[in-house]
Parts: C-alpha cells; structure tokens; sequence
C-alpha cells in the first residue's frame, strides 16, 4: 500500500460504512469525492454527506464538485490516484473521470451482474421474489453497469427479510470482498470476467408513489412490495375515515399461511398503532 493512492466516491450511509470497513483493514483513501451539501428531512434543512461527515471525522481530504467539470478533472489528476472505487456515489460520472487513474475506476453493485443494472437492484430482488441475491464488484465503463466483472458472491435471501436488513448484510460482504481483491489490483493480478449481454436487465429508480398497496390483493406480491419499501417509501394504503381519506403506513407485517397480515401502522397524522386497534377504530367511525 506505501505508493498506491486510490479515491473513493460515495453518498449515503451505505457509501461511508463501506469507507469504515475499507478502513479497519487498513485501506485509507487519498481523496474522497462526495455529493454537496443537500436539503432533507420534513424541515428540508440543508445536511452534509454521510460520507462527508466521515471523511472529517478521519481527517481525509475530501472534495464536494457541484459539477465532475474541467476544473475538477484538472484538480483530481494532480492527486495522481492508481484507482477510484465508487459505491452510491448519486451521479454519473464521466468516461473521462473514469479513466484517470492508472488502474482504472471500480465500483460495488447490489446484484448479480449482469441482472438488475441500475438504481434499485435491493428493491428488485425482493420485489421479483427472489431467493438469491449478491454483490458484483466490476471495472467501471460508460455504459451502466455494464463492465467486466472483477469478483461476486452470492447469499440467499431469507423469506424474511426486508431491504433494510438484506443492505446490511451485502454492505458487509461488498466491503470484506472488495478488501479480499484489493491486493490482486494493486499487483496487477485480477481477472476479468466479460458480463453477458443476453442475460442483462435493468431495474427503475424508486418514487415515493411505489409504495402504495392494497392489502386485499395477491398476499405474496403485496409482502414483497412490503419487504422492498419496508424502510424507504414504505408502504401504504389509503383508507376512509370521518369522510376523509387518510394514508396508513404498514410498520410491520408478516407472512402468515400464505397471506399478508398487517400487525402495526401510523394513520396519518397519529402515532403507532396496531392494526387490530386501528380497524376498531375505522369501523367505530363508520
């Protein structure tokens, strides 16, 4: 590691518990390059990074473009970085940028590459069904997710699980293989696995409005989309009450016989609730 420099591009939490893993093994970024400033929240006050936090709380230099323009590009090669690794980092980032470094950009997907390219792989794999999931970490080229592949690994996806739970678990696992490969880039010894065109497909970005059920429908599609949104859009329904139409976000809900049983949700504007509370309640008012 004494001459090999790499940066690191990443956003959210996910982006910055990766940089915590890289950094318990030892592997600490010469530069890192984050999304700026940004509102969120209900109060939609201006908030740092995750990342950005990070990289202050250890020191690191760390860059915030509102633009990956000619002035950025001029000051990332005068950091003359061997490599970029990226995860979430929210933007596109040039072919240009991509090929500064010696050894080229890489980047850790949630899915098995080639299926589900693109922003929602999580959400995907647990809307489809499916019973197994994982992480490719790939050499990165201007076309999405679309690059020879470096190393994968796969885990099964417990009935179970919501996305919250299945990201932590593959942001482990993304972080300790890409710390199990780093060696062979820096020496040059990686191989790289061409993707397979005929097999690729592409998943959506998420909108809050994705989030919608209706309880009464198939029971093991509606836990999926449960499971999928289960901490952001979440899921919801709209119910009648007092003449009003009010949202209800489902807190916790399970697969019981087969079918989808709700067990606690926030009307809107209320506090939790059961669900067996708040259906007295509906028909009380009715």
């Amino acid at each position: 590691m004494i001459n090999f420099k790499f940066a690191f591009w990443g956003t959210p939490e996910v982006s910055s518990q990766t940089l915590e893993i890289l950094f318990s093994h030892g592997y600490i970024p010469s530069i890192i390059i984050t999304s700026p400033d940004a509102p969120s929240g209900r109060g939609m006050q201006i908030h740092e990074s995750p990342t950005s936090i990070w990289a202050k709380e250890h020191n690191i230099k760390y860059l915030k473009p509102d633009k990956l323009d000619n002035t950025f590009i001029e000051e990332f090669k005068k950091i003359k970085v061997n490599l970029s690794i990226v995860v979430a980092y929210g933007k596109i980032i040039p072919e240009s940028v991509i090929n500064i470094p010696t050894k080229g950009t890489i980047n850790i997907h949630y899915s098995l590459l080639p299926k589900y390219r693109g922003a929602s792989p999580l959400e995907s794999c647990l809307l489809n069904g499916d019973t197994e999931t994982g992480i490719s970490i790939q050499q990165m080229v201007f076309k999405l997710d679309s690059g020879p592949i470096l190393a994968e690994e796969k885990i099964p996806i417990e009935i179970g699980e919501t996305k919250a739970i299945l990201r932590e678990k593959l942001i482990k696992l993304g972080g300790k293989l890409l710390c199990g490969i780093l060696p062979k880039i820096i020496d040059g010894k990686i191989t790289l696995t061409t993707q397979d065109e005929n097999k690729a497909t592409h998943c959506k970005k998420i909108n809050k409005e994705d989030g919608e059920i209706n309880p009464s429908d198939n029971s093991i599609e509606t836990y999926n989309k449960y499971r999928a949104f289960a901490d952001w859009p979440g899921s919801y329904f709209f119910v009648s009450k007092n003449n009003k139409k009010i949202r209800v976000k489902v807190k916790e809900a399970l697969l019981e016989n087969g079918l989808f049983s709700i067990k606690r949700v926030i009307p809107e504007g209320k506090k939790e609730i059961a669900y067996s509370d708040f259906l007295k309640q509906i028909n009380t008012s009715m």
